[in-house]
């Protein structure tokens, strides 16, 4: 495989180690991008973009970032705060009066953003075009009761993050939640990231896919039983009420949607370029980057059934759990997506890293394939 783009001679092992991916012949498309103290000293990428194998990742090739898009709505909503447009213990019913519904009045926006507002899934079932009715579905958030007694327990909220998070954007903003988010943090860094993505924009998108082989780790396999054998459950109405969540990457009206949960598009430079602009504090100040990457939320999440560690918005390492670390160190936060893509920064090291793939990993939170290649960055710094 043809690896393209650069890399500093201190980092010719990431550079192997990011060839050696391809040596799996189901392997298609990949980027990686490290910055360090604000400098880029590694942007690769390779392999198929299309769905047949016939075009190659190119320098601006873009994708689907899935759960990656939460970092940049929890800073986006985090800038309003220290603007004084949002508190972060005030009931999100203030901004959103229908949201006190069945029992919700209290349910405040830091709950929100650390996933203990107990609302990761809607129990009564929605059709597959709701998915792409943003009133509808904020209507049924509104009315939804919560799972477990806000702020008692936590647990992930895969897609309805984006329409709680994103709705209470648009109330504030008066503008659409991706459209408050990119002109936040992605335009002020200039960074190829986009939700809502323009249709003259869909030629650079990969086509995404599953990859073939692996069943994943102990953590994947009991989600999927759950999945299988629980139809009524919470984890189960998380990641398919509406039934389309799970089938919907490459559709065009998915591109377009504003869903700051999951749909965010851009590619491993837009990622570390973003983690970069977190840590050289040109997205937030320091007291609320601080809020941020602080621990909310720690132990068995009751949506993913494993043990996952929040900030606000962000995903924190947990260095003793093998499918919970970055793999960098202790200190880093960030977000991965679905399938494999994960954005990070590493502060103690004043290092960003963004990895994506077009081949959707069988993996809850961390995929082994961003896991090896940022211990081999740290091994370069070392």
């Amino acid at each position: 495989m043809q690896i393209q783009g650069y890399f500093d001679l201190r980092f010719e092992a990431v550079r192997d180690a990011f060839a050696a991916l391809f040596d799996n012949p189901g392997e298609r498309g990949a980027a990686l991008c490290v910055q360090v103290a604000g400098e880029t000293v590694v942007d690769l990428w390779a392999g198929p973009a299309d769905k047949d194998g016939q075009e190659m990742w190119q320098q601006d090739t873009l994708l689907n970032l899935f759960s990656c898009t939460k970092a940049f709505a929890a800073v986006a909503t985090l800038q309003l705060v220290g603007e004084g447009k949002l508190e972060l213990d005030a009931p999100v019913a203030r901004y959103w009066p229908e949201f006190a519904a069945a029992g919700k009045e209290r349910i405040t926006v830091r709950q929100l953003l650390c996933h203990q507002a107990g609302l990761p899934a809607i129990r009564a079932p929605l059709s597959g075009e709701a998915l792409y009715d943003w009133p509808a579905m904020c209507a049924a958030l509104a009315a939804e009761e919560p799972w477990w007694t806000p702020g008692t327990a936590h647990g992930y909220a895969p897609i309805t993050f984006g329409w709680l998070v994103g709705e209470l954007l648009r109330r504030v903003e008066g503008r659409e939640p991706g459209e408050v988010i990119v002109a936040r943090t992605a335009e002020p860094l200039g960074l190829d990231f986009h939700i809502g993505l323009d249709d003259a924009e869909f030629h650079r998108v990969a086509h995404i896919a599953r990859g073939k082989g692996p069943v994943g780790d102990e953590a994947a396999q009991r989600l999927l039983r759950t999945i299988m054998r629980e139809p009524q459950s919470l984890t189960t109405r998380a990641f398919t009420n509406p039934p389309s969540v799970l089938t919907s990457t490459n559709r065009p009206e998915w591109r377009r949607m504003h869903q700051p949960a999951a749909n965010g598009h851009g590619n491993a430079r837009s990622l570390a370029g973003f983690y970069t602009g977190l840590l050289e504090g040109r997205l937030l100040e320091p007291e609320l980057l601080a809020e941020l990457t602080r621990e909310h939320s720690r132990g068995e999440d009751r949506t993913l059934l494993t043990s996952t560690r929040f900030g606000l918005g962000c995903m924190l390492d947990q260095p003793g759990v093998a499918n919970a670390t970055y793999g960098l160190g202790p200190g880093t936060f960030g977000h991965p997506g679905a399938g494999g893509s994960v954005g990070c920064a590493d502060p103690q090291r004043e290092l960003s890293f963004g990895f994506v793939t077009n081949t959707l990993g069988p993996y809850v939170l961390m995929d082994p394939r961003a896991q090896q290649l940022a211990r081999v960055v740290a091994a370069c710094l070392a």
